[in-house]
């Protein structure tokens, strides 16, 4: 069956967030994208239940931000729409809450703009994180996020598919300064510190896809929040099994196995 191919996009350069999409289960890919995602899983068979584990993740980090009375989100790299985005957690714990989407892949702008069919809450932007004057100038992200006031930034898996050559610092930085105080950062991000050899392999997978597979060691995630206060236990893995948040929901402990608990760190910080 040939496979639908929207306008401008090439099918056959295999793509990071339909990867992803592939990862999940999803339909949203093409046989580029599923072949390089097969190269991968041979090496780190992990990269499936990594992914799985995201998602839940975002869903306890977006609880927990409603709980401490955040209602503005700014996703960053959000992928592909699944189940349980970031709008739909939001909106059940806070009815009021507006939802920022941005990805620089037309498929997945186009995707989104069809089911987030709600623009006075929730908006889709087609755009690049790596840009933060156009991002946080655009007329979609200011209409809906008021930046007098608390905003959580999310970069969910997402910091790790960009080049050392992109300065993540500088424009991770130039987020964190367009902050109000009480403002949020949350970062999941794939390490280097385990598991370096097949990490490196994946990585050379990637240079045929649309982005770099950069995995990084702690102490560069960590920098990425700056002067901004770790909730605790900080920037954590998903061990040791004490530390069941972030990696874990404390009414359903279920640890994934170890090598792949350190696979990725996560953390989030609160501006002062």
């Amino acid at each position: 069956m040939t496979e639908y191919v929207p306008q401008g996009v090439d099918p056959h350069i295999p793509n990071a967030a339909r990867m992803y999409d592939y990862f999940l289960g999803g339909k949203d890919n093409f046989k580029s994208d599923r072949d390089l995602g097969d190269m991968v899983l041979s090496v780190m068979p992990e990269v499936r239940e990594g992914t799985r584990e995201n998602r839940a993740l975002i869903g306890r980090v977006v609880r927990y931000l409603c709980e401490q009375g955040v209602t503005q989100f700014l996703d960053l790299g959000s992928g592909l729409p699944a189940q349980e985005n970031v709008h739909e957690v939001a909106l059940r714990q806070a009815p009021e809450a507006r939802v920022v989407y941005v990805d620089n892949d037309p498929v997945v702008a186009t995707h989104g703009r069809a089911l987030l069919a709600d623009p006075d809450r929730v908006a889709m932007v087609l755009g690049d994180a790596r840009r933060p004057a156009e991002i946080l100038a655009n007329p979609e992200v200011r209409g809906l996020l008021d930046f007098d006031r608390p905003i959580a930034v999310l970069m969910m898996f997402t910091l790790h598919l960009i080049s050392d050559n992109d300065d993540p610092q500088g424009f991770v930085a130039a987020y964190r300064d367009a902050l109000a105080p009480g403002s949020y950062l949350a970062i999941s991000h794939v390490t280097n510190d385990v598991a370096t050899e097949r990490a490196a392999q994946v990585s050379e997978f990637y240079k045929k896809a649309n982005a770099a597979f950069t995995p990084r060691p702690g102490k560069e995630i960590a920098a990425f929040f700056g002067d901004f206060e770790l909730i605790p236990p900080g920037l954590a893995t998903g061990l040791p099994p004490h530390q069941v948040w972030p990696f874990a929901d404390p009414v359903n402990p279920v640890f994934v196995h170890e090598e792949l608990a350190n696979m990725a760190y996560a953390g989030i910080g609160r501006k002062p």
